[in-house]
C-alpha cells in the first residue's frame, strides 16, 4: 500500500514455517538493527542546515537477498515438489521470508557492501552509513528494506544509486515524503515532518472519531492514582492506545508528558483513568501539527520548552 492506503501492488512469496526451527539448534542470534526515530528527526535538522533533500529506494524481495550460514532445509513446496524425489527436501543458499535468520543476514550483507564502497557505520545508530569525499558528504539510513539518503552534492547521491542497483534490485521512489509513519513534506524553506494520518488512524482504532475537540492534552488540575478500588478496563486495549501514542510522540513532542503519565498505569488500568481520552480529544484539533526545520537554520540548541504546559 502506498502512503494513502491504496493497494498499487500485489505480491506472492515462498514463506518459511519459521516456528518449526528451534533456537540454539537451527539459528543463534536473531537481531537486525532498525533506524532510531530521533536519529531520523536529526538527519532532518542535518539537512536543512546544510541544504539539501532526502530521496529514498526501495529493495525488491528485500530478505531474499541475504545468505545464510547455517544448514537450513525446506520440505518441497505445493505445487513445486520434484516428482522424480518426492521425499527429497531443498536445502537453502539464502534466506527466505520467515526465517529466524532472515533479518540479520540481509543486514549483514548490506552492511558488507557499503562498507567496501568506502562508506563508515554511525557509532551511536548503527543502521547510518557516512560517506565524505573531500567537504563533500552523503548520509544513508537503512530501515530493512526502506533506504533514505541525502548529499550535499549531486554526483555522490548518483553514484551510490548506481553502487546500490548494480547489487540489489531496487525501485527508486524518488524525493522522500512518507517514511516510518512519518508524512515528510520537503521544500526550498524547509521540511515539515507530521503524523496527521497516523493520528487519524489511532481516532478511528479507539472510536473517538467524533469525539469533542481539547485545546490541551490534558487539564490543569489533573490528577492520578492507582485507583485500588476503581472499576479495571481491557488492560490489552489500554496498552495498545498507550503504545501508539508513545509512536506519535516522534513528531508530537507536545503529547509526551501526558501520554507518559498515563502509561506508569498500564500494569491495572481503571476506568477513572480519563486523560488518555483527553489525549485523542486534543489530537482531533491538531492533528496537522507537527514540527518544522526551516532552511539553513542553526545547528546550536538556542532554547528549551517543558511540555508539561505548566507554564
Amino acid at each position: 500500500m502506498d502512503q494513502d492506503g491504496v493497494i498499487t501492488r500485489k505480491k506472492g512469496r515462498l514463506v518459511a514455517k519459521d516456528y518449526n526451527q528451534e533456537e540454539g539448534i537451527d539459528y543463534g542470534e536473531t537481531f537486525a538493527p532498525v533506524a532510531r526515530l530521533e536519529v531520523v528527526r536529526l538527519l532532518f535538522a542535518f539537512a536543512c542546515m546544510s541544504g539539501f533533500k532526502f530521496f529514498q529506494m526501495d529493495v525488491k524481495s528485500v530478505f531474499l537477498n541475504g545468505y545464510i550460514n547455517e544448514e537450513v532445509y525446506v520440505d518441497q513446496p505445493p505445487g513445486f515438489e520434484d516428482h522424480k524425489h518426492p521425499n527429497h527436501v531443498f536445502k537453502l543458499k539464502k534466506a527466505l521470508y520467515g526465517l529466524k535468520q532472515a533479518p540479520r543476514q540481509w543486514y549483514e550483507r548490506l552492511s558488507n557492501i557499503l562498507l567496501s564502497h568506502g562508506y563508515e557505520r554511525g557509532t551511536v545508530d548503527k543502521t547510518l552509513f557516512i560517506k565524505k569525499s573531500n567537504a563533500e558528504i552523503i548520509l544513508v539510513q537503512i530501515y530493512v528494506d526502506d533506504i533514505i539518503f541525502g548529499a550535499t552534492q549531486d554526483s555522490l547521491c548518483e553514484e551510490f544509486v548506481v553502487a546500490m542497483k548494480g547489487e540489489f534490485e531496487m525501485s527508486m521512489m524518488g524525493e522522500l515524503s512518507y517514511f516510518l509513519g512519518l508524512q515528510v513534506k520537503q521544500t526550498k524553506d524547509g521540511i515539515f515532518l507530521c503524523q496527521s494520518k497516523y493520528s487519524k488512524e489511532i481516532l478511528k482504532k479507539f472510536e473517538m472519531e467524533s469525539c469533542k475537540e481539547a485545546s490541551t492534552p490534558m487539564p490543569s488540575s489533573c490528577y492520578m492514582d492507582d485507583d485500588t478500588a476503581g472499576k479495571s478496563v481491557d488492560q490489552t486495549k489500554y496498552r495498545g492506545l498507550i503504545g501508539s501514542l508513545l509512536y506519535l510522540t516522534a513528531s508530537r513532542p507536545d503529547i509526551m508528558f501526558a501520554v507518559c503519565l498515563c502509561a506508569r498505569y498500564q500494569a491495572n488500568p481503571k476506568e477513572s483513568l480519563q486523560s488518555c481520552k483527553r489525549i485523542l480529544k486534543y489530537l482531533k484539533g491538531t492533528s496537522y501539527v507537527g514540527l518544522w526545520y526551516p532552511s539553513h537554520s542553526s545547528i546550536h540548541l538556542i532554547g528549551d520548552s517543558d511540555s508539561d504546559f505548566a507554564r
